[in-house]
């Protein structure tokens, strides 16, 4: 078990004090993409497939990422990044801006499903499954600190992880992977190089106060996460 773990929005006000709040830095013209790629892609590439269904959040005095999972637009992240917040904020890839309800929460798992009451002309929902296996190239997607829709590459580094929280039970069955992410990185997508979110970005363990990343991040895989929303299990 990680005996000391930050949950990244712990990390908020380190956040602010890093990092401006400002929306992503890229706006994008989506292109739906239904499946997965046949073949293995360059990070390039999977950025590019994924970006238009990653969607900055703003909630409170923190932010965070999310990403759309289905036709209904339909947005996940991480719980802690909106729990307990009376005003919701997400923009899509396209720049489209809208007030977001709390949907439903998974709070074992830290997970929340977001509703928009404003959608983008073009949905684009990314896709899900694949499932990981340790030593699996993937992609992380986030607003880390501030900078807009950061693309990081790493690989899986474990799996079946168990994290401590300061509050709250633990979180169980995590994937351990080392691209790196930090506050703002919060429910974003990790990603196979498939183009499949294989899980949804919780938590870095970092044994000082900084609250940064060292090298070690957590993940709920989709199969769990995706529940949370109300959704099937995506086929892993």
């Amino acid at each position: 078990m990680v005996g000391v773990v930050a949950a990244l929005a712990i990390t908020a006000v380190a956040f602010f004090q890093w990092g401006s709040a400002r929306q992503p830095a890229a706006q994008v013209t989506p292109r739906p993409s239904p499946t997965a790629s046949p073949r293995p892609m360059t990070v390039a590439e999977v950025y590019q497939m994924l970006l238009p269904s990653v969607v900055f959040i703003r909630a409170g005095s923190a932010s965070g990422t999310g990403v759309v999972v289905n036709g209904e637009g339909v947005i996940l992240t991480a719980l802690h990044v909106v729990e307990g917040v009376s005003a919701i904020e997400v923009a899509f890839a396209d720049g489209t801006r809208s007030r977001a309800t709390l949907a439903a929460a998974d709070p074992d798992n830290d997970i929340a499903a977001l509703t928009a009451d404003t959608l983008p002309g073009t949905l684009v929902p990314a896709v899900l499954g694949g499932g990981a296996g340790i030593g699996d190239d993937v992609v992380a997607i986030g607003n880390q600190l501030g900078l807009g829709d950061s693309t990081t590459a790493g690989v899986v580094s474990g799996l079946g992880r168990t994290a401590t929280r300061k509050s709250g039970p633990d979180l169980k069955g995590l994937i351990q992977f080392d691209a790196a992410v930090n506050p703002g990185s919060s429910g974003g997508p990790l990603v196979n190089m498939r183009g499949q979110v294989i899980g949804i970005v919780v938590a870095l363990a970092n044994p000082t106060d900084a609250g940064t990343f060292i090298g070690i991040g957590f993940a709920v895989p989709i199969g769990t996460a995706v529940t949370a929303g109300g959704g099937p299990q995506p086929p892993i």
